[in-house]
């Protein structure tokens, strides 16, 4: 059963094939024998888990049908789970049991699916490589010696290792393409407000968006399903309709334009990523796509504009935790400043105190204009860029990331080249864009990603453009040996 995709295990249950509960117990059977090898889960939630199965079943036998009646799905704990732990990956958390749910948690259990528990995260979602977990790093199923990609990295091992079928995860740089790309997997980020943000603690305001973590473009479709929509509890929620995004997923390809920045094909790009991305590429003008040569000059500024803003937000978001209202507390405080101080101090990790200092510093006065608001500045140019690119092409491509996965520790001590790692995709977040990555080769044995980056609002068009592609390819149905 875990070889099945999400359309084909609804064929099963609809069929009768196999219960909710059987499959449900099949995935909690996986976790428990072979989630020792990948850490992908902070907390597993089997009773929880069982008992929702159960209740789907019940009503699939009086025939209620809920969009994902029955399947089981893992969620990255960034989302608040009502009577759950929901941590972050850091000790700051380690003690919190949400009472309430994220809008993403609940659009989920309105569809009857099942939640498996959370998966393991960078701490507070700052990480490319799931390295700053306080629960420990994440290993790729692929090659447990490299990373999974950061920070949404137990999600993507858990479906690369097909510890479930899919999984949510959040994307504030790259942090669900990046480590779809390192893992083997699709993965979409949507358009900043497509998916609501309430309940999944903030990292940066203006850049953080949920989004699905699936094997397939039409699980992906499957999940936007459920997740897209209007929450009157989110203020940056669009007011937009959401379309079927399965409907189009079958739409042919001929006259589709696809613009190749050259700005993606310089200097630090893999080799072997470069041949794949090409050879993806090749393929679509196979399916009638035409491909054109852009430019998107700006972009080796969006690490630096990145690396100003979302610290800088971060710094205000974290500044919530301070052993107070919830989370660690520092223990035998003297008084009121030593208990923010030792409590933040030893509650937060190294990279997010190392964030939290730079974007204090930036926000600080004298150094405000000079930092933020040219970031600011920067990062409009950035999105302008991609707004004069969609008026000749439909669809941008290129890699998802320069290399394929690094070994773990590689880079844990040089945070720069780590942040290098996220520079095809951070722009997306920074213009508020749809991307996404799917699997499109390999590059020393480890998965290599094909990033689609489309207009405002077009994830139906991404969704199509990747489905048709894995019709006429395999590399999305590969998986680790072993498995």
């Amino acid at each position: 059963m875990h070889q099945l995709t999400i359309a084909e295990l609804l064929k099963g249950l609809d069929s009768k094939a196999f219960s909710s509960v059987e499959l449900t117990q099949h995935y909690l059977d996986r976790i428990k024998q072979l989630d020792g090898n990948y850490n992908s889960y902070i907390t597993v939630t089997a009773e929880q888990a069982l008992a929702q199965a159960q209740a789907a079943d019940q009503a699939r036998s009086q025939g209620e049908h809920a969009l994902l009646s029955g399947i089981p799905i893992a969620h990255k704990d960034i989302f608040c789970t009502s009577g759950v732990k929901t941590s972050c990956g850091s000790k700051m958390l380690d003690n919190f049991i949400a009472p309430y749910d994220a809008t993403v948690i609940e659009k989920f259990q309105q569809a009857g699916a099942v939640s498996l528990g959370k998966t393991n995260m960078d701490e507070f979602a700052m990480g490319s490589s799931n390295e700053s977990s306080f629960y420990g790093p994440v290993k790729n199923p692929w090659n447990t010696d490299t990373v999974p990609g950061g920070s949404s990295g137990g999600s993507a091992a858990a479906v690369a290792a097909q510890l479930a079928p899919a999984a949510t995860g959040t994307d504030t740089g790259g942090s669900i393409r990046q480590p779809a790309a390192l893992c083997g997997i699709t993965g979409l980020k949507p358009t900043y407000g497509r998916v609501s943000r309430f309940g999944m603690i903030a990292f940066a305001s203006s850049l953080d968006q949920a989004g699905p973590m699936t094997r397939s473009a039409e699980d992906a479709a499957l999940l936007m399903n459920v997740m897209a929509g209007l929450d009157e509890k989110d203020s940056t929620s669009a007011d937009k309709a959401v379309p079927d995004y399965c409907a189009d997923l079958n739409q042919d390809l001929t006259g589709m334009t696809i613009g190749l920045p050259k700005e993606y094909f310089g200097k630090g790009l893999n080799a072997e990523i470069e041949h794949s991305v090409q050879a993806a590429i090749k393929e679509y003008e196979n399916l009638g796509a035409t491909v054109k040569e852009i430019s998107l000059p700006h972009t080796e500024l969006a690490v630096p504009c990145y690396y100003i803003i979302a610290p800088s937000e971060a710094s205000a978001n974290l500044s919530r935790f301070d052993g107070v209202r919830y989370g660690y507390r520092c223990e035998d405080p003297e008084d009121l400043y030593d208990l923010y101080t030792r409590s933040r101090a030893e509650g937060f990790g190294d990279e997010v105190k190392r964030r939290i200092l730079v974007g204090t510093y930036a926000l600080s006065a004298g150094f405000y204009d000079a930092y933020y608001k040219k970031a600011q500045q920067i990062r409009r140019l950035i999105k302008n860029d991609f707004v004069n690119a969609f008026k000749e092409v439909d669809i941008i491509m290129g890699p998802t990331t320069p290399n394929p996965a690094f070994n773990l520790g590689e880079k844990s001590n040089d945070p720069v080249t780590m942040y290098l790692e996220d520079i095809y995709t951070l722009s997306v977040n920074l213009a508020g864009l749809p991307g996404m990555s799917i699997p499109a080769g390999f590059a020393d044995n480890k998965p290599t990603g094909l990033q689609l980056i489309g207009n405002y609002f077009e994830e139906a068009r991404l969704l199509n453009a990747a489905h048709r592609f894995q019709l006429a390819t395999d590399w999305h149905q590969q998986t680790p040996s072993g498995l």
